[in-house]
């Protein structure tokens, strides 16, 4: 398995609303200068924060799947299929933007705090479909885990968002001490980025066990070997919490071009 770790001066940055909204970004647009240009469907990753409030005024999307995942505060949503919505921490606003949809958003604090992530499915596919919203609440999520480990499963198997894009995602806190396994199939990656707290990777082979370090707001990306179905071991001595996505790291669609 490769591990390779990038550090916040090797991701992206933006900003909305004069800097009331601020972002980190994991992966940015083309032409943002993040070190990571996409993970297959995994497109852009964009981190949020707002002291107080930040609007970023209505603006047109085609084709991808987007979600608005909240951490802290609140973000509001509105777009021409007529939806005026809130939606508070833990939750997610959810669109397939389809033929076409515009929409505006406000991150509403104090401290609001939350993530904005693109996947794309086949485009071609996408654009010919009518595009939707749909909001979830932080207790229509799947929950699991015990002594220390809490995982929140926010795309995939027992979670209420579903999209076209193979891609799934967990919201995972981990107490000092405790460990999270997580078993990655051939040709597929897991990306993470720690938003609380530090920790680190080694491998469940036997022989393999070295660590490799990683600190708060690093980027993590982990592919398996060809192959091979390999376990992954995320740790911490501090305490952490980390947005997990994976991601197959080839599809059999053409892709948006992105350099």
């Amino acid at each position: 398995m490769n591990i390779v770790i990038y550090p916040q001066e090797q991701q992206a940055s933006g900003g909305f609303d004069g800097g009331k909204i601020t972002e980190q970004k994991p992966i940015g647009f083309p032409g943002e200068g993040s070190a990571v240009k996409r993970i297959g469907p995994l497109f852009y990753w964009a981190w949020a924060h707002a002291k107080v409030e930040g609007f970023i005024p209505m603006h047109p999307h085609q084709g991808f799947e987007i979600i608005t995942y909240m951490v802290n505060g609140q973000a509001e949503h509105a777009d021409t299929l007529g939806t005026q919505s809130r939606v508070d921490a833990g939750g997610a606003q959810v669109m397939q933007t389809g033929s076409g949809v515009s929409h505006s958003e406000r991150f509403i604090g104090p401290d609001s705090e939350g993530f904005q992530i693109w996947f794309e499915p086949h485009l071609r596919d996408a654009l010919q479909r009518r595009p939707t919203y749909n909001q979830y609440e932080h207790e229509q999520f799947a929950f699991s885990g015990e002594d220390g480990a809490t995982v929140k499963t926010v795309i995939g198997e027992g979670a209420p968002v579903e999209l076209t894009a193979d891609v799934r995602m967990w919201d995972i806190e981990l107490s000092a001490g405790k460990t999270y396994r997580h078993r990655l199939a051939a040709g597929r990656a897991l990306a993470g980025l720690a938003i609380r707290g530090d920790g680190g990777w080694s491998l469940g082979k036997a022989g393999q066990s070295s660590l490799v370090s990683f600190a708060h707001k690093d980027f993590s990306v982990l592919g398996a070997d060809a192959g091979e179905t390999e376990e992954a071991l995320l740790t911490t001595d501090t305490g952490l919490r980390m947005i997990l996505i994976e991601a197959p790291v080839q599809v059999d669609y053409p892709l948006y071009p992105k350099r």
